[in-house]
């Protein structure tokens, strides 16, 4: 553990703490923003007397947080304002999160605890592949790793084959990625011949920023011969760090000394008991730019439990994200996500990494079309023609593929199967979805 004695607090001592962070946090609301204190219905830290009196206040929203911009919810002085990230979500306005220096030493310490708490020590070597910019991702890795000690590669986004050379020629064990990434390392390695087993020290894979499923994860650390960690954050909360597995791989651990966690029905927004599925709702108890109260994340998951874990750390852990609320697709009445689509495609070894649901409305009715690419890997379909399964092959894993969609949700879908490397490849975040039926 990067902080033992913080990370294995018992249960009743941690929770003692946090409703002191609590009320501290509420203070400073009070005391320094009139503004976000008047929206809290008329209470302060006084009134919180336990944990659950967290209920006493309202939701916070994205929108909230965007029609505040730039500095209306801020509570420090602007000339205390070290630096500032960015979340732009789908809609113009973006989301401006500053840092002051203390909120700068929390975040270098979240991320300690996630980097350790994934094997990583001052003898690695550690390759940051998030970009460094209004994105939180590659500064937050920067913190946390600086302060374990570890030898620092700081290449941001892109360049891959220089990333590839990169971990072979300098003797990168461990890396950080938005989780769709890998899947762009290994495609680049199968057209150079590079083999991670082979070619690298790489052990271990830091991934996270995007919903990606338990067939994904597989196949990342099948090919590049590691072990991955989930881990969890956001630009609103103070970005990456909130929590990530251990190598137990029982749930991701929260840092419960600076976040409280609940979970609420997406719908009503009533409370819900630990182990049922809901949205995960987030107040931040240590920072102090942009302090966050019931802050609603969209994001879907579980308590996975609140005893110890066998690792020693004592915090809750949730379940890994299973989807956002706002990433729910409504096709002919029937509602999915596309993380459920994933699984089943990623099930099928002759079906490759990159996928992509076009949603059209065509005379009057929805279509949908699921195009996927053949597996690169083991001599399938790359391209070469010497190796192109037949027309028949193909239409029977198509239709096989489209059958097994039908089952799952109830929704007939064609599904098109083509050639690896056919498929865009957007910088950033992949795009698993493309609904036309609102474009002109």
């Amino acid at each position: 553990m990067y902080q033992p004695q913080l990370e294995s607090l018992p249960r009743a001592e941690l929770e003692a703490l946090q409703l002191e962070q609590l009320r501290a946090t509420l203070k400073r609301i009070h005391d320094n923003n009139p503004r976000y204190a008047e929206r809290l219905n008329g209470f302060g830290p006084g009134d919180v007397r336990c944990l659950d009196d967290i209920r006493l206040f309202p939701f916070l929203t994205k929108e909230d947080l965007r029609q505040a911009y730039p500095f209306g919810l801020t509570c420090a002085p602007r000339k205390d304002f070290a630096r500032m990230h960015m979340s732009s979500g789908t809609t113009g306005t973006p989301i401006i999160c500053p840092h002051t220096p203390n909120d700068v030493r929390q975040w270098a310490e979240i991320v300690a605890r996630c980097v350790t708490a994934a094997g990583v020590t001052r003898e690695d070597v550690f390759q940051i592949t998030p970009s460094f910019g209004l994105f939180n991702g590659g500064f937050g890795f920067h913190y946390g790793v600086s302060a374990v000690g570890a030898m620092i590669i700081p290449i941001g986004a892109g360049r891959s084959p220089l990333q590839l050379q990169f971990m072979r020629d300098l003797g990168t064990t461990a890396f950080s990625a938005i989780a769709s990434y890998p899947l762009r390392l290994i495609e680049v390695a199968d057209k150079e011949g590079f083999d991670f087993r082979r070619d690298t020290q790489l052990r271990v894979g830091i991934l996270g920023a995007e919903i990606w499923s338990d067939e994904m994860r597989r196949r990342i650390e099948g090919r590049m011969g590691i072990e991955s960690f989930d881990i969890s954050g956001m630009t609103e909360s103070g970005g990456v760090g909130m929590g990530i597995d251990c190598a137990e791989h029982d749930g991701i651990h929260v840092w419960e000394d600076h976040y409280l966690i609940e979970m609420v029905n997406f719908d009503t927004g009533e409370p819900l008991d630990d182990g049922e599925w809901g949205e995960m709702v987030v107040t931040t108890l240590t920072r102090e730019g942009l302090p966050l109260i019931r802050f609603r994340t969209h994001d879907i998951t579980r308590i996975v439990s609140r005893e110890p874990c066998r690792c020693g750390r004592t915090g809750l852990r949730i379940a890994r994200l299973s989807c956002r609320t706002d990433d729910m697709i409504k096709v002919k009445g029937v509602n999915f996500y596309p993380k459920q689509v994933e699984s089943l495609l990623l099930g099928h070894g002759e079906v490759g990494s990159d996928y992509l649901i076009v949603i059209e409305r065509v005379d009057g009715a929805d279509r949908m079309t699921v195009n996927v690419e053949a597996a690169s890997e083991g001599g399938r379909w790359t391209g070469d023609e010497a190796h192109r399964p037949t027309a028949e092959t193909r239409r029977a894993l198509a239709e096989q593929l489209s059958d097994e969609l039908y089952n799952m949700l109830g929704l007939r879908a064609e599904v098109n199967l083509m050639r690896s490397g056919e498929l865009p490849r957007p910088e950033g975040k992949a795009v698993r979805v493309q609904d036309k039926r609102n474009s002109r």
